[in-house]
């Protein structure tokens, strides 16, 4: 890109809601710069996510969190291009609240910026933080050539993590977040919803040793994905999952379930086929409330757990550590990227996420 004269603006692209209601444009716009404790982040890649697609369209979720005009998108990974004052650099300037980060650095960013003064941001519980905002919501994204971000959000990453895994990090670290709620070692795992995050938790429980890992959709492309991560897979529209279980040796019901899917039908089926004493993850987020058989919940003794983003940072320090020790792992989450489109061409990009015919779509900001 061009390098102006002093003092002339710099333009960049940027995937941007020009005001409210339906449709995105690729605008020109100045680049941004960083402020006290902020850095400047060369964009590399960019994922494509349901709130992406909800902000797009407009829906109710949108016109209450958006505040037109806003460049979207908060999963990317990219490069440190320029630190803002009062940001830590080495031991002579480190602070309490960031890592030591340098120009040139490779690296992803948490998405949820938390305020840092309630109850839970003092205790260290950050992701319950009651005044998050989010990133490509609440301020500007990175479906832009540069973004600007808190330096206590980065997340400086490894050789090994290469951009299309980095910009994997936000949904991995939902999967990680989700998948970790409880052990899984030698237990039978159930896991409803086989989108991207789904799949990821599926190879997660794989890596962590669980005896069998079952994953649930009613989209056979999804389920191919969920295949190549080495997890059964039920069409529950055409095939009896109690069968399945009985096929796998199977005589009680699973001892942890991972639902992805936000379908009321999943959750209950889910339910009903979970062992006594079974503990249960919630990701997935309904269109709407519904209703469960709560005496079965009850007498059954299940555990449910609510869950919501990534555990700040220790659910970085897992994903990584995790990712870092494991080539097929790294492999089998790569794998889950199945089309990667130019910023152009977004709204092709869009249109294959909105299809459910898809994986992961990337946005490769190189291009």
């Amino acid at each position: 890109m061009r390098r102006p004269a002093q003092h002339e603006e710099i333009p960049m692209r940027a995937l941007r809601k020009p005001a409210p209601g339906p449709g995105l444009e690729l605008q020109e716009i100045p680049e941004p710069s960083p402020g006290f404790r902020e850095v400047k982040i060369r964009v590399l890649r960019t994922g494509l996510c349901g709130t992406d697609l909800h902000l797009a369209g407009w829906d109710e979720f949108a016109a209450a969190q958006l505040n037109p005009p806003m460049t979207l998108g908060h999963e990317f990974y990219g490069e440190i291009v320029e630190i803002g004052r009062g940001t830590a650099t080495d031991a002579t300037t480190a602070d309490d609240d960031t890592d030591y980060l340098s120009i040139g650095q490779r690296v992803s960013v948490e998405g949820h910026i938390t305020c840092g003064r309630c109850r839970n941001c003092r205790a260290g519980r950050r992701h319950l933080c009651i005044r998050t905002n989010s990133i490509g919501v609440n301020r500007d994204g990175a479906f832009a050539d540069y973004v600007v971000v808190p330096a206590r959000n980065v997340w400086p990453q490894a050789d090994e993590i290469d951009p299309d895994l980095g910009a994997l990090f936000d949904p991995f670290g939902n999967a990680v977040h989700t998948a970790l709620q409880f052990p899984l070692a030698a237990e039978d795992v159930l896991v409803t919803g086989a989108g991207p995050i789904g799949v990821m938790c599926a190879a997660i429980a794989r890596h962590c040793g669980a005896r069998n890992v079952v994953i649930t959709d009613l989209s056979d492309y999804r389920l191919s994905l969920a295949a190549k991560v080495g997890a059964v897979t039920v069409n529950t529209a055409q095939q009896d999952l109690r069968e399945v279980m009985t096929s796998l040796g199977m005589t009680e019901g699973f001892d942890v379930g991972l639902e992805l899917s936000g379908a009321p039908a999943a959750t209950r089926q889910m339910i009903e086929v979970c062992n006594h004493g079974a503990k249960i993850a919630m990701l997935g987020l309904p269109k709407a409330g519904y209703e469960v058989d709560w005496n079965q919940v009850i007498t059954h003794m299940l555990t449910i757990q609510g869950v919501y983003g990534r555990e700040m940072y220790d659910t970085w320090y897992k994903g990584s550590f995790m990712l870092g020790s494991s080539r097929e792992l790294r492999d089998q989450i790569r794998g889950i990227i199945t089309h990667r489109f130019a910023p152009e061409e977004w709204s092709q990009a869009f249109e294959a996420a909105r299809s459910g015919q898809c994986g992961k779509v990337i946005i490769n900001w190189e291009d």
